[in-house]
């Protein structure tokens, strides 16, 4: 059976949730150093409290709380409105983030602070809390500019500040294998070349599905079966395609973001237009008077999604397509500190050895993910750089 607290954590993610459509996380225990290495430079000494900017070390606050109102509410209102993309600004694999840069609910160049982007996605899609707050430092911790507290919600950009040493990253939320991962609702596996873009002939499959399986909506049968069909569609042309560890739960949990979260929240039934869709996929824009979700929320009806056509993780072997070789190693739903413990042993094997800023920004980050619902499960909490 499906954890719900693990379903919740393990929600875009995912992105930052997907909210993503290409949600994943680094695919072995070891990380992949040709995938994550990128230019060595010295880490910054300074700190200061607040959001950072290039070359500018930032002591990271405390993540923000719940909502003060967590109701209805118009999002695509005056206050933000959409506004196309501009020389230099980046957008990446999750329609959700990308629509919230559009609209201003994030800075409009896609580079944030954790903070802004989990009051981002409370405030836009009424994300609850704990999935905002993990979500967002999963991705952070993984992809994010650690001394300048600042990710990227695309791809590589100096807008985050100077890279941290080899063998970590600052390459945002498009870089394959560490957020971004195979058999995505409507971006194509990295190994055919674009990852992060609106792929057409992906959504024409998506309204495909919901035609046959939705009456014309995108809603959970019809989402079931196009992340089953997504899977065979990966082991059949994908020699290198993936599908364990965090990419595991994180897939399931991206195919229901898109009803949780971009279904008009004065709807009585959980099922997405195409229109709809559209907009958000492809456009990154909220529809003509869109009101975000009544009641805080995530993951709901990754269960039935997962238990429609239960898989095993893994991946295809050798290099060969439809060779997939069940990982009984890969993090599972059967164990939600598996997933804690696996994400802290990535991030040791990005940072060796930490020093000054970067040292305590490891330490106080790993703390907020740790907090934002592993410590509620009982998990063993980690200091692999000590306390402060």
């Amino acid at each position: 059976m499906v954890s719900k607290p693990f379903a919740v954590l393990t929600a875009f993610v995912l992105g930052l949730a997907t909210l993503s459509t290409s949600f994943a996380y680094p695919n072995m225990p070891i990380l992949d150093k040709n995938l994550m290495k990128r230019q060595e430079v010295e880490e910054s000494s300074a700190s200061r409290v607040g959001g950072g900017r290039p070359g500018q070390g930032v002591d990271p606050p405390s993540p923000p709380g719940p909502l003060a109102f967590d109701g209805l509410k118009l999002v695509n209102d005056r206050a933000h409105p959409w506004r196309p993309l501009r020389k230099g600004d980046v957008r990446g694999p999750c329609p959700g983030l990308n629509t919230l840069a559009s609209h201003g609910y994030l800075p409009r160049d896609g580079v944030a602070s954790p903070e802004q982007i989990i009051t981002a996605v409370q405030e836009g899609f009424n994300m609850d809390n704990p999935t905002a707050v993990g979500t967002t430092y999963l991705a952070h911790l993984l992809n994010g500019n650690l001394a300048t507290d600042l990710l990227s919600i695309g791809g590589l950009t100096p807008k985050t500040g100077p890279p941290p040493p080899a063998p970590a990253h600052a390459g945002g939320l498009s870089v394959h294998g560490t957020f971004e991962g195979d058999a995505g609702l409507t971006r194509a596996d990295d190994f055919f070349g674009d990852n992060h873009s609106f792929n057409q002939t992906l959504f024409d499959k998506f309204v495909e599905f919901s035609n046959r399986y939705g009456g014309g909506f995108y809603n959970l049968t019809a989402a079931a079966e196009l992340r089953f069909s997504r899977l065979q569609d990966s082991i059949a042309t994908n020699p290198q395609f993936t599908f364990k560890n965090v990419r595991y739960p994180t897939a399931y949990a991206e195919t229901v973001f898109p009803i949780n979260f971009f279904v008009d929240g004065r709807e009585t039934e959980r099922k997405l237009s195409m229109e709809a869709a559209l907009s958000f996929f492809r456009d990154m824009r909220f529809p003509p008077d869109f009101h975000r979700s009544s009641h805080p929320t995530s993951s709901e009806g990754l269960d039935q999604v997962f238990l429609a056509h239960p898989w095993l993780p893994g991946g295809n072997a050798d290099g060969k397509v439809n060779n997939y070789v069940v990982d009984p190693t890969s993090v599972n739903f059967t164990d939600p500190c598996g997933l804690y413990v696996f994400v802290v042993g990535a991030v040791q094997e990005m940072y060796p050895k930490p020093t000054g800023v970067l040292r305590r920004n490891l330490i106080k980050n790993l703390g907020f993910l740790y907090n934002s619902g592993f410590s509620q499960l009982q998990c063993a909490e980690l200091h692999p750089y000590g306390q402060l």
